[in-house]
């Protein structure tokens, strides 16, 4: 789960990690509150969206008076923002965050993931600050500095000695980073993070260090231990049909392409991905609909693929292991009976009670395609969507 600027730096704030004094804005009245609030003459106007790369697009400016303050919030609010992260289409602006300006001497980067290859916590900083990271990784990696945390251990002091000297500071400049980013380590282990990022992370012109920005990624499996951070989802900035699928408990991803997925199981959805390439085409999604497989799953999973209207086919391909094959197959039949699919649905059913599945499909008064192995169900549902486009 993904959350805002200045949601995030509250938990860093909690956490005492600073932050620049402001406040979120709904509206531009609300605006011109806080900025008399913060009794400040310079300002900063940030659009609140879930991506980055928010000022090349004109979402973070600054405001050096009330007047500006007014001008920007009636250009921010209702705009569709659009960066490298949203997409061409972009996402519309619905709230803003309203902070005091801050002097800044250096730009720096901080960073805490989880590195599932190492099985530890890596944690780095960069002198680059204000760039992407991933650029910097590919032009200069000599400017990253990494520390890998074991998690039953915890960042030890000279992890910390060792980041901190990376990034060329002195003084009491070391004292401040130092208490920052073990703050931040506490932040990510204690909220059960996937992923803490602060670009820029600044060194002001007093030797503080502050959070200028606030990148926080939740695990989502983690979050029964944390009704107060789950209470901060914002699901106008999710895609409506993930959100919804959320609602019947199906795990499901949107993808680029047209084959409409249906799968038992996480592994099968992606040997069913990846086979859909292997025969020339894209999956348009992850549907995972677990080891239910009957009509109201069906008939919600069909409702969530068909929101796409890239779609131009449905595989369904279900392991009848738990579930009998027969029964996802009355399933099928009964979802396409309540609910309009004017697509072709290429069924593969494979385990428990597989050949009555496949005369019951026969039989049905639907138009099935049934597949008698893997490559035929991939092969069929590549095909056709190559017949609906031509």
């Amino acid at each position: 789960m993904n959350i805002h600027e200045y949601q995030g730096k509250a938990i860093f704030k909690e956490y005492g990690v600073l932050v620049p004094n402001g406040f979120p804005a709904f509206s531009v009245e609300e605006a011109m509150r806080i900025y008399d609030n913060l009794n400040v003459e310079t300002a900063v106007v940030k659009a609140q969206i879930h991506a980055g790369g928010r000022g090349k697009g004109g979402g973070v400016q600054l405001a050096h008076n009330r007047k500006d303050v007014e001008h920007l919030a009636k250009k921010m609010l209702g705009m569709n923002l659009i960066t490298h992260q949203t997409g061409p289409e972009g996402k519309e602006v619905q709230r803003l965050l309203i902070e005091e300006a801050v002097e800044i001497e250096r730009e720096l980067y901080a960073g805490i993931v989880l590195d599932r290859e190492n099985k530890k916590y890596a944690i780095m900083v960069s002198t680059e600050g204000g760039m992407e990271i991933e650029q910097v990784a590919a032009e200069s990696p000599e400017k990253i500095v990494k520390e890998w945390i074991d998690p039953s251990v915890g960042i030890q002091s000279f992890q910390l000695r060792k980041l901190v000297f990376g990034l060329g500071l002195h003084g009491v400049q070391v004292k401040h980073c130092t208490k920052a980013l073990k703050a931040l380590w506490y932040v990510f282990t204690e909220n059960d993070c996937s992923l803490i990022e602060i670009n820029p992370l600044v060194l002001a012109k007093d030797d503080r260090i502050i959070a200028l920005d606030a990148k926080i990624n939740f695990d989502d499996n983690g979050l029964f231990r944390h009704k107060n951070i789950a209470e901060l989802r914002d699901t106008t900035e999710e895609d409506s049909a993930e959100v919804e699928a959320d609602k019947h408990n199906l795990n499901y991803i949107k993808l680029d392409g047209n084959v409409g997925c249906m799968v038992n199981g996480a592994g099968l959805a992606m040997a069913t991905m990846d086979i859909i390439k292997l025969y020339g085409g894209e999956p348009a999604n992850f549907l995972d609909v677990g080891g239910v497989a009957n009509a109201e799953t069906v008939a919600n999973g069909f409702k969530i693929i068909l929101s796409d209207k890239n779609v131009k086919s449905i595989l369904i391909n279900i392991f009848g292991g738990i579930v009998r094959c027969d029964r996802v197959a009355q399933g099928v039949v009964d979802a396409i009976k309540s609910f309009e699919v004017e697509v072709p649905v290429i069924v593969r059913l494979e385990g428990t009670n597989a050949k009555q599945a496949a005369e019951l499909l026969h039989n049905s008064n639907f138009e099935f395609q049934v597949a008698i192995n893997f490559e035929d169900a991939a092969d069929k549902a590549v095909k056709a969507t190559k017949e609906i486009t031509i």
